[in-house]
């Protein structure tokens, strides 16, 4: 079984979101932050996240303030500015590292499975995705720009084959 569903990050009350409650679903993993220029992909996620509110899919973000210093505010801020300024419905979990010795277990794991732009590992900017499917498995990698819409295909293509 894959060792994604033995993580379990702290949500933005500091409390376990364990990941063996996603089995059997398509994940979306993303570092956020609300003070990007990337910050409206939030209304962008949360219309993934309404798209597939009926099917196996989970959008879970990560705030993180090591870009630029754009995600200053503590959990609460953040989920306050996340629901009044985008409506997220989406976990929103507490703020992490993705990079350096103090990165995220989380993010740990998904770099080692998934490099990104030439084969660097390293998370580049906030809103980078993480693509996983129903075994836990990290299928792709997006970076900053990618729009979350153009997830969609993908998407649906592991909700339908179960691969890509």
């Amino acid at each position: 079984m894959s060792k994604f569903y033995d993580l379990a990050p702290k949500d933005a009350q500091g409390n376990p979101f364990p990941f063996s409650e996603l089995k059997g679903k398509v994940v979306v993993i993303v570092n956020v932050a609300s003070k990007c220029g990337f910050t409206p992909q939030y209304k962008d996620l949360e219309k993934l996240n309404e798209k597939y509110k009926d099917q196996p899919v989970q959008i879970i973000g990560f705030p993180c303030n090591q870009f630029g210093g754009q995600e200053p505010g503590s959990d609460k801020d953040i989920q306050n500015f996340c629901s009044l300024n985008y409506g997220v419905t989406f976990p929103v979990l507490a703020k992490v590292d993705v990079n350096g010795d103090n990165a995220d277990p989380v993010y740990k794991y998904l770099k080692s499975q998934k490099s990104g732009l030439l084969g660097l590992t390293r998370i580049k900017w906030n809103f980078e995705k993480f693509l996983i499917d129903q075994n836990g498995t990290v299928v792709e990698r997006f970076g900053s720009i990618t729009k979350p819409q153009s997830l969609e295909p993908k998407i649906d293509a592991l909700l339908k084959n179960g691969k890509l």
